[in-house]
C-alpha cells in the first residue's frame, strides 16, 4: 500500500459494483433470497449502472431513489499482492438517504423477514430503519461499518444481530481484539447492551458469537483458503447470515454462522467484490439444505 506522499505503480484497474448494503443485498439475492434495496444514488453514470446491476441480480429497486446534483457513493479500493485491501469511502447520495425515505419504503419493509442496516447512511436514518423494522416484526441485522463513534448504543435494543469486525469492535469497546479470546471478551460486553446476538468476524479465523443470555461466547472456526482478494468478504458474510435467517430459520444460529463463514471464504478466492460472490448453483449443496 502507498505510504503518505508515496506514488507506487499498480498492475490493474477495474470498476466494479459495491457499497456495503448493496454487497450484502446482492449476496443474499445470489443465494436465493428475495431482496430489495432502500437507497439513494446520484443522477450519474454510476447511479444508472448501479440500478441496472441490482436488477440483473434480481433485487427490487423500486425504492432506490435518484438524486440530482450529487454523486453516487463510491469507494476506491487498493488491493496489495497478498489480497489485503484499504478503502476510502465517498458517501455522495448515501448521505441524503433520510428517515422520511425509510418511512416511504414501509410497503416493502412490512413484508420483510430480515432488515439489514449499515453505517454508510446518516445515523438517524439507521435508527428509523431499525425501529420501523421492529414495528413490522422483522428481524434486524446491524453491521456497524464503517465504524462511527457517534453511534447511540441505545438503538441496540432494536437489533437482533450486531455484526462487526475486529477494528470496529475495538472502536466500539476501546479494547484490543488481536485473538479469539479478546474477541470473546469484547463480544460479551457488547451483548449486554441489548442485541440478541453479537458477531465479531475474524477473517480466516471465522467468527465469535456472544448472546445477551449470558452463555459463554462461541468460536466458529473459518475455512482455510488461499485469499486472492478479501474485498467485500465481510459483506458476503452478512448477506449470507441474512439469507440463512430468512430462508433456513430452522437452523441453529451457530450453523448459520458456520455456513456464512464458508460462503465468505469462497468469495475471497476470486478477485472483485460482488462478482466474486458465489451463486447458489456454485456452492456445495450441503450449504443449502
Amino acid at each position: 500500500m502507498p505510504k503518505p506522499g508515496e506514488t507506487i505503480e499498480g498492475h490493474k484497474f477495474e470498476i466494479g459494483f459495491g457499497g456495503k448494503g448493496a454487497n450484502q443485498c446482492v449476496m443474499a439475492a445470489k443465494l436465493g433470497a428475495k431482496t430489495a434495496m432502500v437507497a439513494r444514488v446520484g443522477d450519474d453514470t454510476f447511479g444508472s449502472s448501479t440500478i441496472e446491476n441490482f436488477r440483473q441480480n434480481g433485487v427490487d429497486t423500486s425504492k432506490v431513489m435518484v438524486t440530482s446534483n450529487v454523486s453516487t457513493g463510491v469507494a476506491p479500493i487498493t488491493v496489495n499482492d497478498d489480497g489485503e485491501n484499504s478503502i476510502v469511502i465517498v458517501s455522495g447520495a448515501n448521505n441524503l438517504l433520510s428517515a422520511h425515505d425509510v418511512k416511504t419504503a414501509s410497503s416493502i419493509m412490512s413484508n420483510a423477514k430480515i432488515v439489514t442496516c449499515q453505517l454508510e447512511i446518516p445515523l438517524e436514518t439507521v435508527y428509523t430503519a431499525l425501529r420501523t423494522a421492529k414495528d413490522f416484526d422483522a428481524k434486524t441485522i446491524l453491521n456497524t461499518a464503517p465504524a462511527n463513534k457517534d453511534l447511540d448504543t441505545n438503538i441496540f435494543k432494536f437489533v437482533d444481530i450486531l455484526c462487526l469486525n475486529e477494528t470496529e469492535t475495538e472502536i466500539m469497546t476501546g479494547l484490543s481484539v488481536n485473538n479469539v479470546d479478546e474477541a470473546k471478551k469484547s463480544a460479551s460486553i457488547l451483548a449486554q447492551k441489548g442485541p440478541k446476538y453479537v458477531l465479531v468476524t475474524l477473517g480466516k479465523q471465522g467468527a465469535v458469537i456472544a448472546s445477551k443470555d449470558g452463555n459463554p461466547p462461541i468460536h466458529v472456526e473459518g475455512i482455510s483458503v488461499k485469499p486472492i482478494d478479501t474485498t467485500g468478504a465481510g459483506d458476503a458474510f452478512v448477506g449470507s447470515v441474512a439469507y440463512y435467517m430468512a430462508k433456513h430459520p430452522q437452523l441453529a444460529f451457530t450453523e448459520i454462522v458456520r455456513r456464512s463463514c464458508h460462503v465468505a471464504a469462497i468469495s475471497v478466492s476470486k478477485k472483485g467484490t460482488q462478482k466474486s460472490y458465489p451463486s447458489a448453483e456454485e456452492l456445495p449443496q450441503e450449504l443449502l439444505q
